[in-house]
């Protein structure tokens, strides 16, 4: 072996145990943004399927609730902006905005007993309180997963690869202030 080979291989020792575990935190990070990414399409796939039933719903109620217009019109603006949204913060926020306007039409509902007794309107109901579920319990694993992505991005050794590598924080799907208060029902 010549001198340059024996350099060579003196660098590759030290250097080592540098990089293989720098390869592996990067791995785990790619892994777990994987995990964020995944998580979100479930939960972008349930607020679809409720996006497509508000529809459906809101013309239900329509036909007994009439007068009650800024509750509709709100729902349906709330909707068109879910539809526009484009990034996960936006998506989030637009959603949280839409459960607000369908939680104040909720409580229409509540002012029409004859509506209650309608078997379509029924059937929306018990869909729309299906899909809500559903986007709770994904909207859970998908934070859970957030979570463990953010404290490895934010971990040291493993923020040094994240910035490095431009690994950022993702966002918490957290329920908005108005679904945080109990809603009023007016007899």
């Amino acid at each position: 072996m010549n001198r340059l080979q024996k350099i060579f291989g003196i660098i590759l020792l030290i250097m080592a145990p540098v990089f293989l575990p720098g390869c592996g935190m990067y791995n785990s990070l790619v892994s777990l943004d994987e995990g964020v990414k995944e998580a979100w399409s479930q939960v972008e796939t349930q607020l679809q399927r409720r996006y497509d039933l508000i529809p459906n719903y809101v013309e239900t109620v329509k036909g007994y609730a009439a007068q009650e217009k800024e509750v509709f019109i709100k729902v349906t603006e709330a909707r068109s902006k879910v539809g526009q949204a484009k990034s996960i913060p936006d998506k989030i926020e637009a959603n949280n905005e839409l459960t607000s306007a369908l939680s104040r039409l909720l409580v229409v509902v509540e002012q029409y007993p004859q509506l209650k007794s309608n078997e379509n309107f029924i059937r929306l109901q018990d869909e729309l309180a299906g899909t809500e579920n559903r986007i709770a319990v994904a909207r859970r694993r998908y934070n859970e997963v957030v979570k463990t992505y953010n404290v490895a991005v934010r971990s040291f050794p493993q923020n040094l690869v994240a910035k490095m590598f431009s690994f950022q924080k993702a966002a918490f799907f957290e329920a908005p202030e108005a679904a945080k208060e109990v809603p009023k029902v007016k007899f």
